[in-house]
């Protein structure tokens, strides 16, 4: 006999596994917990990890990602979506959003109950993305809005949350666009080649129909008629598409899809109940394997379960807009390029050193048989010939740096007041727009807090007796000065708020950099580069005050730790006047901040050179001990 686990998450994921396997019809399908991103490779899916704790929050989110994983993987064909995937960027994004909603509506019709578990999935990411702080509608993501918006009204649920705000944002120019195609959706779930038809004409009507690329169909068509006039005889092609095997499930034995069903119900009302008891019935567990008290709160840092925080009800996650009228931001941003009007000649030739260097690094290829462009020479004998062909052209393409994106992390702490700050905030606006020509995605955040010494948090801590360790005791302001989805043009005049009087005040450096990675993770790119810009180690007097004299920094060697144990992010740190080597594994030092540009360049630079050799060389990167 196998010796029972002492894990007293175990049995509920056992069930959850189980459910999911009759939910998604593959009894193949190998179901694991992990802290990587959830998805499905081939026969193998990743869901979220279960802690011992098994807070609802986990247990939510575990079940709603796997009911949303395992009805794409039984009702999305992948030959068909690739079929009719748009090759833009926007186009495929908006392609991909509707279609998971496809999927999600018609598993809904057949089993109710994995649509709530969904709008928990879907409200916990919303919470984590900021979705329910967006207030304009270029800060949110068009297609995450119009997958949403099928989903509505595929199925009639409200979104939950955030999720609702950002579909709300932009229904009005969806609708406005495509409120015709769109009455059509309830005809077209069932059939996932009626849908990406459906979906292609909507993003036509949105204005992205450049990015379609060739109508697969008339392609087909197109062939059909060749073999027609060569007397080949030909089959008719199915209207759903010769690798469609979407048709062959809705036409399949309606018996058997009903016995599915009930089985998938049936599974899914056992996992219910199972999660209900796991956290209902805390008091039958034996001994040993859970505590009879309700379960702890999940940890503040999941780097350090230990670390502790008073009070969270006074921190803030804000945009730069919300910190200052826009007159003032102006009138900041205006401030800012005076002071560094002496360094824009240098600034400049750094930006175009950076773009020159990326630029050199792009694999390149050619587009041949144009009507213009470049004498294709190479095309010249054809004329000789047969003299009637017409000339050839060419024209040079670019492939670019698809799916990357970089965060920059600013302290804004006191100790960086003055020219620090000033060349911070002006080499983080001139990389954000030398890689946006790049096509890399760029986000720009800061850290301090509300107050020095402690603000509201210190005052409860006051008022309540002053416990003993009370771990971080100040208020936290992490400001967003640019998402990394908006252009750099609307949010240009937000750094101008790092001159402002009073803004800079303390820097607890470990939770920032959690918080950054934390949005970092979230994000769908493939790449993921963070960049620390700092002036040394994080230092808080009221926290310090009353905790051990290393509590902030052993945080923040956790962190880093965690963040290079995982290497879903790239990190790399600038310390200003400060060695940060002794934190980072990968970080430089600069004694002039006026070196503060070239270094950023420099190493953002190395970061896109494919040999990793030349890049640590031209990075300079040294090692902390």
């Amino acid at each position: 006999m196998s010796k029972p686990s002492d894990n007293p998450a175990d049995p509920f994921k056992k069930a959850l596994a189980e459910a999911t396997k009759v939910m998604a019809g593959d009894t193949d399908l190998t179901v694991t917990y992990s802290v990587d991103p959830s998805g499905v490779s081939g026969d193998a899916m990743r869901l979220p990890q279960v802690s011992r704790r098994m807070t609802r929050e986990e247990v939510l989110h575990a079940r709603g990602t796997a009911d949303a994983l395992a009805l794409k993987h039984k009702y999305h064909n992948a030959k068909t979506h690739a079929r009719y995937c748009p090759p833009g960027d926007i186009a495929r994004d908006i392609y991909e959003a509707m279609e998971t909603a496809r999927c999600e509506a018609v598993g809904a019709r057949t089993m109710p109950g994995t649509a709530s578990n969904i709008d928990a999935k879907i409200a916990a990411e919303a919470q984590r993305l900021g979705f329910d702080q967006i207030t304009d509608p270029a800060d949110a993501p068009l297609a995450t809005a119009a997958g949403y918006l099928i989903r509505h009204l595929a199925t009639g649920r409200d979104m939950p949350g955030g999720a609702q705000n950002v579909m709300e944002l932009w229904r009005g120019f969806i609708e406005g666009e495509a409120g015709g195609t769109l009455e059509g959706l309830q005809d077209q779930l069932a059939d996932q080649s009626a849908f990406a038809k459906f979906a292609r004409q909507v993003i036509d009507d949105l204005g992205y129909g450049d990015q379609l690329g060739e109508d697969p169909d008339a392609q087909d068509d197109d062939r059909d008629d060749e073999a027609e006039e060569t007397g080949e005889e030909q089959e008719e092609p199915d209207s759903t598409g010769d690798d469609d095997d979407q048709s062959d499930e809705a036409d399949a034995d309606p018996d058997q899809m009903q016995e599915e069903q009930q089985d998938a119900s049936q599974a899914q009302v056992s996992m219910d109940d199972m999660a209900d008891e796991e956290q209902g019935d805390e008091s039958e567990m034996p001994e040993g394997e859970a505590p009879l008290e309700p379960p702890a709160p999940q940890p503040v840092s999941d780097a350090d379960p230990n670390y502790q925080v008073y009070n969270t009800a006074f921190d803030e996650e804000i945009s730069a807009e919300d910190l200052a009228e826009p007159v003032e931001l102006e009138r900041l941003r205006a401030y800012l390029d005076q002071q560094l009007e002496p360094l824009k000649g240098a600034v400049s030739r750094l930006a175009n050193k950076l773009q020159r260097r990326l630029q050199a690094q792009q694999s390149r290829s050619w587009e041949f048989d144009l009507e213009e462009g470049i004498l294709d020479a190479g095309r010249l004998a054809r004329i000789v010939a047969s003299p009637t062909t017409p000339l050839s052209f060419k024209v040079e393409k670019d492939t670019e740096f698809r799916d990357t994106v970089v965060t920059l992390l600013l302290d804004n702490s006191g100790s960086m007041r003055g020219r620090p700050i000033s060349i911070a905030a002006i080499c983080a606006d001139v990389l954000a727009r030398t890689l946006e020509r790049c096509n890399v995605k760029v986000e720009i955040l800061g850290f301090t807090t509300r107050a020095w010494k402690g603000g509201q948090s210190r005052e409860a801590w006051l008022a309540e007796g002053r416990p003993q360790l009370p771990g971080r005791l100040n208020d936290l302001r992490h400001i967003i000065y640019k998402s990394a989805d908006a252009p750099m043009r609307r949010t240009r005049a937000n750094l101008g708020l790092m001159m402002k009087e009073g803004l800079l005040k303390e820097n607890i450096d470990g939770e920032a950099l959690e918080w950054a990675h934390r949005r970092m993770m979230a994000r769908r790119e493939v790449r993921k580069i963070l960049m620390v810009i700092s002036d040394g180690a994080p230092v808080d007097d009221s926290t310090l005050s009353v905790n051990p004299a290393n509590y902030l920094e052993k945080h923040l060697r956790d962190v880093i730790g965690m963040v290079e144990k995982r290497r879903a992010v790239e990190l790399l740190a600038i310390g200003i006047g400060h060695d940060v080597t002794r934190y980072y594994d990968r970080a430089v030092t600069i004694t002039d901040v006026e070196q503060l540009a070239g270094a950023m360049t420099e190493q953002l630079a190395a970061l896109f050179d494919s040999d990793p050799r030349a890049r640590a060389r031209v990075m300079g990167m040294k090692r902390a001990s």
